[in-house]
């Protein structure tokens, strides 16, 4: 006869399971955030709500619906989409799966370590003026630190995936609905609306390079929905809840993105973006939302504090999340045995200080350039050419990523446009390329181990 279910849970070793509003926001807080729609409103203006809806249909709910299914099919391997791809492929292909999508999440993991020195600095001063009274070199010192403690956290606190990820994704999205119905609220009560004219015409695409460079950003910003399959097997019934997950998380991803950008339309002109849209916009738009409720500054501070709660959960996501794709289900012959060790707590600790070493060499890069505000543009703009490359695993997105080579916010024959392309070139060639040197050194291992074993035979 069964224990009641009351003496179960007194149970010392009792499984400890997710929910499915958990798995929801722990893959909300990876795949798009409030600040996220902010970079393709400054890059294709009000179009970009054509673009969204476009891709809410043809990419978030079939990727999504593919990411459910896959998910539940290999629901007994640790690597996600690595998984996947081998089992249904072969080794050398799941290898560079689980390669690409570690790789790829590099560059985010130093754009959101950046996200949270930014959130810190609207707390502090309450403006603007970080790029003012920071220098390069301190950003990016503190950004690596922020990197350290987070991974160093992750292997420390149970369960602080969890709670960083249900209070920060669940208070990001609250702020973002109450955004787009304290605007309307204030257009409806006189507010003027910022972007004129504000009619159909304005909602027309124009196909042009820029708008089709622009769009790999896109791809970035709704990417991620497969970052929740290694914890299928955590959940007590993923054939019925995980699917659930998958469509609370393209209704949250199409809300934010569809009625946000029409909100940020009320407040901002989308034909005179400030140069700091992409860094500092999402305060701009609670400051100005705040001024036009009458309650000053108010809004833009419970925001800061709610983006420095969600971007620290999705740091911490993303380095337990990818870190277990990238170590989780590799053939042998791959991956040097070092790289797939796993402490007490089932996390691949070595490839946790692989993240590290790469974050510092984008740091290195990073600190060639001028400002922190080109910093934080062109870490974005890295990986909206990143991104759509893993993604090929589940789309095929090649020409979004590739003609997202293109350095965006930069004049077109400048010495800045010449630098930041090379920088492109140059990350993704690193990134991607570092991927032959495992199997080389899987090799060497190999056979240092069969020279011993035949040294033993011998002795």
């Amino acid at each position: 006869m069964d224990k009641p279910d009351v003496l179960n849970d007194l149970e010392p070793n009792k499984k400890h399971y997710m929910s499915w509003p958990v798995i929801a926001l722990i893959d909300f807080v990876t795949i798009i955030s409030f600040e996220n729609i902010f970079y393709p409103f400054q890059n294709q203006g009000l179009s970009v709500v054509i673009s969204w809806i476009f891709l809410l249909f043809t990419y978030v709910i079939p990727y999504a619906l593919i990411s459910s299914q896959m998910s539940l099919t290999f629901d007994n391997q640790d690597g996600g989409l690595a998984s996947w791809v081998r089992r249904s492929t072969n080794d050398t292909l799941g290898y560079w799966t689980s390669w690409m999508y570690w790789v790829q999440s590099v560059p985010y993991i130093v754009d959101v370590s950046n996200s949270v020195i930014v959130s810190f600095s609207w707390m502090i001063f309450g403006n603007n003026s970080l790029d003012k009274k920071m220098s390069t070199f301190w950003f990016g010192i503190i950004t690596f630190v922020i990197i350290l403690i987070f991974i160093l956290l992750e292997n420390k606190l149970r369960n602080s995936l969890e709670i960083l990820s249900l209070i920060g994704g669940g208070a990001m999205f609250i702020m973002s609905m109450l955004f787009v119905l304290l605007a309307a609220w204030s257009v409806m009560h006189g507010h003027h609306i910022a972007t004129q004219p504000f009619n159909w015409g304005a909602f027309k695409p124009s196909f042009s390079l820029n708008y089709f460079s622009t769009t790999g950003l896109l791809i970035f910003a709704m990417s991620g929905a497969e970052l929740a399959a290694p914890y299928v097997q955590q959940m007590k019934n993923p054939k019925r809840d995980f699917p659930k997950a998958m469509w609370m998380l393209a209704i949250m991803t199409g809300f934010l993105t569809i009625f946000g950008t029409l909100a940020l339309a009320m407040f901002f002109n989308a034909h005179h973006i400030p140069h700091d849209f992409k860094m500092n916009g999402p305060y701009y738009a609670f400051q100005l939302l705040g001024e036009s409720l009458g309650v000053g500054k108010v809004l833009m501070y419970i925001f800061a504090v709610v983006q420095a709660i969600f971007m620290m959960a999705q740091l911490a996501v993303l380095l337990d999340a990818s870190s277990r794709v990238f170590a989780g289900d590799v053939g042998s012959k791959f991956m040097p045995k070092w790289l797939t060790k796993k402490n007490k707590n089932g996390r691949p600790i070595h490839s946790y200080t692989f993240t590290v070493g790469l974050s510092l060499f984008l740091l290195l890069l990073t600190g060639t350039l001028p400002n922190i505000n080109t910093i934080y543009n062109w870490l974005l703009n890295v990986n909206g050419i990143i991104s759509p490359y893993k993604t090929c695993w589940v789309f095929f997105a090649f020409v979004c990523a590739t003609l997202g080579f293109i350095p965006q916010n930069v004049a077109v024959g400048t010495k800045a446009f010449t630098h930041q392309l090379w920088m492109n070139i140059i990350t993704v060639v690193v990134l991607f390329g570092l991927g032959f040197v495992l199997p080389w050194l899987r090799k060497r291992e190999a056979k240092r181990e069969e020279q011993a074993a035949m040294n033993e035979e011998l002795d």
